[in-house]
This record gives structure tokens, C-alpha cells and sequence, in this order.
């Protein structure tokens, strides 16, 4: 019987060291920055999902990057040992969303049924921004896998998926006339 650990959410990577007294300079890879400078405690996690407990000692923002102090970390030597780790938190711990949003993990995976068909159109593959400057929720397209094969991108809209049951796994779409054309 193997060990699986619990789901992860990742926050922020580190980038570098910081200072000299072992602070680390970490991109930031979440929507709700400003919960940073309240953890106590996170995971340091690598590319192939080993994990460590780690207590932050403190966190700031500066400069749109997150600056993290770790217990035992106190040079810029075990500083540059973190470079490149995930900072994560157990998937239990991320914010609560307003009515209406969701997070990319909720949405990858349901199945995506156009408004009464009788088989779904496809699986959301991902979820992506319309344009690289697109972070407006409108701005959004779920990647779609159909059932013929081939992609559908269909926009993350509220009049064009009109119904989202996370827990379900089911999006209802009403697509707009001309969609599956301009996807070909």
C-alpha cells in the first residue's frame, strides 16, 4: 500500500534568494496575493511532488513578488537550496470564491452538454485565456475535447455557459451560431 499525499495548491514558486540573512524572492501564482502574509505554515514541494512542512516566519509582497522568511533558513546558501520549489498549502485551505466563480481545477475534467442534446458535446481539456492579456473572467475559453475529436473553444461566459455544476461535473453551453465554424 503506497502513501498518496493529500492535494496540494501551489501559491508561489521561489525565484531566488533574497537578502542575506536567507529570505527567498517567490513568483506569485495566486488570485488572492495578500493571504500570503498570513501563512503559518506551508509545504515546499519539488517537481516530482516530494513535499517538506515548512513554518513561515513571515511574508511581504514587493515589487509583484512574494518575499518568505522559512524557520531554519538564515543564509543565502540553504536559500538557494529552495530556488525553484513550489510553496503549497493542502487543496482544503484555498479561498472561498464568490457565486459564480471557479477555479480552473473544478472546471478541467466536466463534461460540457450543449442545451438539450442528448450526448455531451466533449470533456473541458483546459482552461485558457482568450488573448495573453485576457484576466477579466469573460476573457477565458474552456478548451473541449469533443466526442468527434478535434478542439472546441467555447468562451467562459455566463450566456454561453449557462448552467456549472463543479460537483457534477457537467457544464451546459448554449453555443452561439457560428462557433463550431470558427473553431475549424
Amino acid at each position: 500500500m503506497s502513501y498518496e499525499p493529500p492535494a496540494a495548491l501551489t501559491l508561489a514558486r521561489v525565484l531566488r534568494p533574497w537578502g542575506r540573512r536567507g529570505g527567498v524572492a517567490a513568483e506569485i501564482l495566486t488570485d488572492f496575493p495578500e493571504r500570503l502574509g498570513s501563512l503559518r505554515q506551508v509545504w515546499l514541494a519539488d517537481s516530482r511532488s516530494a513535499r517538506r512542512d515548512a513554518a513561515v516566519v513571515s511574508c511581504r509582497l514587493h515589487n509583484g513578488q512574494a518575499v518568505f522568511l522559512f524557520a531554519g533558513i538564515t543564509s543565502i546558501d540553504d536559500a538557494e537550496k529552495l530556488r525553484g520549489l513550489e510553496i503549497q498549502v493542502p487543496l482544503s485551505e484555498r479561498a472561498s470564491l464568490p457565486s459564480g466563480r471557479y477555479y480552473i481545477s473544478e472546471l478541467v475534467g466536466c463534461a460540457v452538454w450543449e442545451e438539450g442534446a442528448a450526448a455531451a458535446l466533449g470533456m473541458v481539456r483546459k482552461v485558457q485565456p482568450l488573448a495573453e492579456t485576457g484576466d477579466a473572467p469573460e476573457s477565458w475559453v474552456l478548451a473541449v475535447e469533443t466526442t468527434q475529436g478535434g478542439e472546441l473553444l467555447i468562451p467562459l461566459a455566463a450566456e454561453i455557459c449557462t448552467e456549472i455544476d463543479p460537483v457534477a461535473r457537467r457544464i451546459t453551453a448554449r453555443l452561439p451560431e457560428g462557433l463550431r465554424e470558427l473553431n475549424r
